[in-house]
């Protein structure tokens, strides 16, 4: 935070009280509140935190009024359009774009970190064939401090670092593990050969038996996926991690709170919820009857994987996952497939419908990112793992700054207490 020329005051009972304001670099001013209670003795009351920072960060920015996403400065549908995501994870862990040397050498480096712990594999198959591919991510990763004992000391800057490229590495290996067992089917090994996105489809979906070839097309879709979900400023599950990590828990011990928040229909499950939508629609004939009852105020439905809750403009992230969406169903067609061709015929209709672009009910992330992974051929289960695998480095650059900040307190937020005031206990015989 820069300015703290400006201050606003606020008067309690007569007595009046001068708290700074901070203007940041994009977005609203910022009052101070940290001596509030102090000097008032008083709180702010704030469910849900929605109207408070809890942090000040260098690393995204999002303007929901204007449909803006920024990663340390760039807009996302450049990144998203123009670059990919590895080199994305290096400008949201270092700050900048890498030079082509520092790109090479990250890759490499992440590359290099893609397999897991043999002795490992003992905790996929200690889960339950049946069991859901985040709670074995949630597992898996929890249980990493206790097989990298060289990465776990958070205040040394190389073990953040090496944290930092492990977890980045090794989470497709983990979720592609995971979805292979929840399956039945044999675990493959990562392939160095491979960039991200064409490894972790070869993961998913290769078997021993046969050659399996990755599709460019498919491949850069992934891409597209891993980057539009890299991180997205102060939510639940990066909160959580930031929360975690205040305590001083290690690295695999903060991604696994941020992956079990994450898990959460409200948060990392809206394009599993699309796709349910879709589902429950059916058939193309169908889809007016759904419109209609979006339309109508005392109907409880809504269109999942439309309009966003930060977004009240467009999600910026929509356009280029379109593209992506466009070009994957044009590979792999829809006719054999009745939910991606109602998501198709329902994105026309709603696109064209005036009451629809009244309310800014567009199209979102979710609803193309779970349209391209149906047609990719991937569960609605395995929708949140790959949410998670992508955020991974969202998480962990706010992990890494979080634990640079010298101002850095351990999270303990108040409450308003409605409880029983304080009262005498009263033996058992007695009541």
């Amino acid at each position: 935070m820069a300015d703290t020329q400006k201050t606003a005051t606020l008067t309690i009972d007569g007595q009046s009280y001068e708290l700074p304001i901070h203007s940041p670099t994009c977005g609203p001013d910022v009052i101070d509140i940290r001596k509030l209670y102090g000097q008032a003795g008083v709180f702010t009351y704030d469910p849900g935190f929605t109207s408070t920072a809890a942090c000040d960060s260098t690393i995204t920015y999002i303007d929901g009024d204007k449909g803006e996403l920024l990663h340390r400065g760039y807009p996302i549908d450049q990144l998203a359009g123009d670059s990919h995501y590895l080199e994305v994870c290096y400008l949201l862990l270092y700050g900048n774009l890498p030079s082509k040397a520092e790109l090479e050498k990250f890759e490499k480096t992440i590359t290099m970190h893609t397999m897991i712990h043999e002795q490992m594999h003992g905790f996929f198959r200690g889960f339950r064939r049946d069991a859901h591919p985040m709670a074995t991510m949630v597992g898996v990763v929890g249980a990493m401090s206790a097989f990298y004992h060289d990465s776990t000391d958070i205040t040394d800057p190389r073990q953040r670092e090496i944290a930092s490229h492990r977890l980045i590495a090794k989470m497709p290996t983990i979720a592609a593990m995971a979805y292979k067992y929840s399956i039945g089917q044999p675990f493959v090994y990562p392939r160095n050969d491979l960039d991200y996105a064409a490894n972790f489809l070869h993961m998913c979906f290769a078997v021993p038996a046969e050659e399996y070839n990755v599709d460019p097309i498919l491949s850069r879709a992934m891409d597209r996926i891993f980057t539009l979900h890299a991180d997205h400023e102060q939510n639940a599950s990066t909160s959580t991690v930031r929360l975690a990590s205040s305590s001083g828990a290690n690295p695999f011990a903060c991604i696994a709170a941020g992956i079990a928040c994450l898990w959460g229909p409200a948060h990392g499950g809206a394009n599993q919820a699309c796709l349910e939508m879709l589902k429950e629609i059916g058939s193309v004939d169908r889809i007016p009857e759904f419109i209609a009852r979006a339309k109508d105020k005392n109907d409880p439905f809504r269109l999942m994987g439309f309009g966003h809750r930060v977004y009240k403009n467009f999600d910026p992230r929509a356009t280029v996952m379109k593209q992506s969406a466009d070009e994957v169903l044009d590979l792999l067609g829809v006719e054999d497939n009745p939910i991606l061709q109602v998501a198709k015929e329902l994105e026309k209709q709603a696109l064209s419908d005036p009451y629809f672009a009244e309310k800014k009910l567009f199209p979102n992330v979710d609803f193309y990112s779970g349209i391209i992974l149906e047609a990719m051929g991937f569960p609605t289960s395995m929708f949140t793992p790959i949410f998670a695998l992508s955020r991974t480095v969202g998480w962990v650059s706010q992990w890494k700054e979080q634990l640079g900040d010298p101002g850095m307190k351990i999270g303990r937020p108040r409450q308003l207490y409605k409880g029983e005031a304080a009262r005498d206990y009263t033996p058992v015989d007695e009541r």
